[in-house]
């Protein structure tokens, strides 16, 4: 993992000391993405630590851990246009995420973080 790293999905259940650690070699992180069945999991004192650091805890899953698959997904600048269109239109930030998953099985928190970085509403 480079440190430069702004959004991580983790697919094992975290530890406390595994989100720190995440933290310290990736500064920059803003988004920690997780299954929603270990978000679920995951103690309300991490989530308000996380709040205070800046970063979003997302629930999502990924298509599997296959080896034909690349470590990196790129969400598009296509993508990010048709959010701003559909938020541009009166949309809410859940709506527009919502209809952008659908699309894209990207994961609506996903898509939601995306929105409040990337679009100023």
């Amino acid at each position: 993992m480079a440190s430069g790293e702004r959004t991580v999905h983790i697919a094992f259940r975290p530890s406390e000391l595994d989100l720190l650690t995440l933290m310290k070699r990736c500064p920059g992180l803003r988004a920690i993405q997780v299954p929603p069945s270990y978000y679920r999991t995951i103690s309300r004192a991490v989530q308000s630590f996380l709040e205070m650091q800046g970063v979003d805890l997302l629930q999502g899953d990924v298509w599997g851990h296959r080896k034909d698959i690349d470590g990196y997904f790129i969400v598009g600048g296509e993508t990010i246009a048709e959010i701003e269109s559909i938020v541009a239109v009166g949309a809410t930030i859940d709506e527009a995420s919502e209809e952008i998953a659908k699309k894209t099985d990207l994961a609506a928190d996903l898509i939601r973080q995306i929105t409040r970085s990337k679009i100023a509403l």
